[in-house]
């Protein structure tokens, strides 16, 4: 396929912008393979340059010999392009709507772009496996580095290596494999320093019916705890889900092979009702007609406050196993590639303050949503506005960003990083010039040659003049646990993602330039008392005035 047959019409003259909070704007428009640029008339400055993947849907108004059309974007931003002539503007139209739903991942814009600053194997091996492994070996010696899914034979979703107990064999995680749906068997996804105890994912059991055992399994799960020593399963699906899920050949571990372990059911939204949550959301967000009453009742018809609040309560159910029960954990629901990954990475946050540095957290996705093999390329398909009948989308990834801001907000000194980096990372899992959230599991990125062929996220984020617009100016390490507040109250809209296009952010982003000046000009130990009297003084509205 050649991207030319795609395009009906290459330029138009004469084409007014137009974008919420912002003057409108008349030039030339002109549609490229990848992306949409409009250059202003007279000077020929470039005023809009879009990736067209970012389009998410395309709606088109004609009104006599011209015609309107409104581009909705993945990243929640709207543009209207006002087109002189009825065929040109649906040559326009139809043009972005093919070039935005090409579906093969070696024609999108990574495969392209080629920036004269970055390399591109840079960034790509920043995070590996063995460099985490290494940490834990230092501790324990009852874990090791297996490369049993070297071909991805074991297991199609998961990477080349992974962390499982030293005392099971490759042949015995073979067979557990066969019995977890996709071939996830458990394997480890966090230890915990401070008491040793570990957090382990895997996808469901496939006892089916007729309640099928599978001896390997047990013994892996079983080689985990010490006699005496007890393990929880946090099954992310409703106790009524895994019931059903055991008729189609799915299920959970049941007490009699497996009398160890004590499950937990703690439910958590994944698919539709999760995309369709989103989209109600983004709807009542961009509605200016409403009044306080309309806009609170959409707020919450749309559920979307309650999924978080279900993410994060998970998440320090989790934790609180971990750390203060000192017992073992087992995350998974159905698949293991979704709520699983969603609780596995949240609960590191929580505990660890290595994942809460910038580099640390770059690691923690590396690991725990790419490599994990959570499917972007299939969840990140559409955004809020698509008119597409839904597939497979689901904003898992989204609402993991929306926990970690609610973390960020609880403890605002605690997280090396600001919100930006999250916006970022919104938008590049949607629409990206970089390859790392491209396909859906490291098998898919080896044979599209996706680490040889396109520039790493990371690579372009830690380049020291990228990195200071990231960090957070009054982080100061915490070495404690975070407990967040799950209370309905403490839960907030993030006005930063889903009004960022909406209200202006001018005054915030000045506001924020000032604190980084302000702690810029300090020395580093005064750094800290800073950060305790804008803490005090955000406890404590009164402090400072007389």
């Amino acid at each position: 396929m050649e991207f030319s047959e795609l395009i009906k019409t290459a330029t138009v003259e004469n084409v007014l912008l137009s974008c919420a909070g912002l003057p409108a704007v008349r030039g030339t428009l002109c549609i490229t393979s990848h992306h949409l640029l409009l250059s202003s008339c007279p000077g020929g400055d470039v005023e809009l340059w879009l990736l067209i993947r970012n389009v998410d849907a395309v709606e088109k108004r004609l009104t006599g010999s011209s015609g309107t059309i409104t581009l909705r974007c993945k990243d929640l931003k709207v543009l209207q392009l006002e087109i002189p002539g009825m065929e040109e503007c649906l040559n326009i139209a139809s043009s972005i709507e093919a070039l935005s739903s090409v579906d093969s991942v070696m024609m999108m814009y990574p495969f392209f772009y080629r920036p004269p600053s970055l390399k591109l194997e840079e960034g790509w091996h920043q995070f590996p496996l063995e460099q985490y492994f290494q940490q834990i070996s230092s501790q324990t010696s009852q874990w090791r580095l297996s490369t049993v899914n070297q071909d991805f034979s074991t297991c199609p979703t998961y990477p080349p290596a992974v962390i499982v107990p030293a005392a099971v064999a490759d042949e015995a995680l073979r067979k557990a494999a066969r019995f977890r749906q996709g071939g996830r068997f458990p394997v480890l996804s966090y230890f915990h320093p401070k008491n040793r105890t570990v957090m382990l994912r895997s996808s469901q059991p496939l006892t089916g019916p007729n309640r099928r055992r599978c001896r390997e399994d047990e013994t892996l799960l079983g080689t985990i705890l010490d006699e005496g020593e007890r393990g929880f399963i946090i099954d992310t699906r409703s106790a009524q889900a895994a019931k059903q899920a055991r008729m189609t050949g799915g299920g959970t571990e049941p007490k009699s092979s497996y009398p160890q372990w004590r499950r937990l059911h703690r439910p958590l939204e994944r698919g539709r009702p999760l995309q369709e949550s989103f989209a109600k959301l983004v709807e009542a967000c961009s509605d200016p007609s409403l009044s306080m009453d309309r806009w609170l009742g959409r707020l919450e018809s749309s559920r979307w406050l309650s999924h978080v609040k279900a993410a994060l309560s998970t998440a320090c159910l989790a934790a609180q196993c971990m750390d203060r029960e000192e017992a073992t954990v087992l995350v998974h629901g159905a698949e293991g590639t979704d709520t699983t990954l969603l609780v596995t990475a949240l609960a590191q946050v929580i505990l660890d303050p290595s994942c809460r540095t910038l580099a640390g957290f770059q690691g923690l996705l590396e690991r725990e949503w790419i490599q994990a093999g959570h499917p972007f390329h299939l969840r990140c398909a559409h955004s809020a506005y698509s008119h597409a009948r839904l597939k497979q989308e689901a904003p898992l990834f989204l609402l993991f960003l929306d926990c970690v801001w609610q973390l960020s907000r609880q403890f605002p000194f605690s997280l090396e990083f600001g919100e930006r980096l999250l916006l970022s990372l919104f938008d590049n899992a949607y629409a990206s010039a970089y390859g790392t959230f491209l396909c859906n599991n490291e098998k898919e990125r080896s044979l599209c040659k996706v680490k040889e062929s396109t520039h790493s996220l990371w690579a372009w984020l830690n380049r020291p003049e990228e990195q200071q617009k990231l960090l957070n100016p009054l982080y100061s390490h915490n070495a404690l646990v975070i407990w967040p507040s799950v209370e309905p109250q403490s839960i907030q809209l993030w006005q930063g993602l889903f009004l960022r296009w909406i209200r202006p952010s001018q005054h915030l982003d000045e506001a924020w330039a000032e604190i980084q000046r302000l702690v810029e000009e300090n020395n580093a130990p005064a750094k800290e008392s800073t950060g305790n009297r804008l803490s005090q003084s955000l406890s404590d509205p009164t402090a400072g005035v007389s």
